[in-house]
């Protein structure tokens, strides 16, 4: 009976962290007709990284799995590079990143999403983090393609964002390569690409 009360339970902060997503980017595309400014892009940014920070910090917590530890410490450090490097670019710009919907959206949701991989032990960590970091990276790089750099008002800006992306590609490939090896390759979350 245990494995099927942590797999209900697994399941549950995948279709959390799924609903989470979705109202991320339908917050963030709701923010094209006012078109959020290159400071509310700033604080989406360091909001994003702050979340997958967040995230990874639990796993080294919780994870015992060599691989998804090691997932976890190479977010650690590019999203904290990440976050350097924007801090940074707001200090050249004189920008300083401003709240906004999706920001804040994205704060509250990762919280449930966070509570519920808490709750979680071994491998049914393991998989829902896997599957929580496809998500995010999925969410993440649809979001900066489709929304944030096309409202970027500042180049310099727009082309930090534009830099970012071969990163967070490359963690979503990673991350997908683990879900396949920690589930064959299926997972539920397969159709959070299109629902976005």
């Amino acid at each position: 009976m245990k494995p099927l009360i942590n797999k209900a339970v697994a399941f549950a902060a995948i279709i959390i962290a799924c609903a989470a997503l979705v109202l991320f980017q339908s917050t963030a595309q709701g923010q094209i007709a006012n078109g959020p400014t290159d400071a509310q892009i700033a604080g989406i940014v360091q909001a994003a990284c702050q979340v997958e920070i967040g995230y990874a910090q639990l796993a080294m917590t919780k994870s015992q799995n060599k691989e998804v530890r090691d997932h976890a410490q190479q977010m650690i450090a590019d999203h904290s590079a990440l976050q350097r490097s924007m801090t940074d670019l707001n200090g050249r710009l004189n920008l300083t990143p401003a709240d906004s919907d999706t920001g804040s959206t994205l704060r509250a949701q990762s919280e449930d999403v966070s509570a519920k991989l808490n709750a979680l032990n071994g491998s049914a960590f393991d998989k829902a983090y896997i599957d929580v970091e496809v998500a995010t990276h999925q969410a993440i790089i649809a979001t900066v393609s489709t929304v944030l750099v096309p409202n970027a008002q500042n180049a310099e800006l727009k082309n930090a964002l534009q830099g970012a992306s071969p990163v967070m590609r490359g963690h979503l490939e990673h991350a997908r390569n683990l879900q396949s090896m920690l589930d064959g390759g299926s997972t539920s979350m397969a159709g959070i690409q299109t629902a976005m």
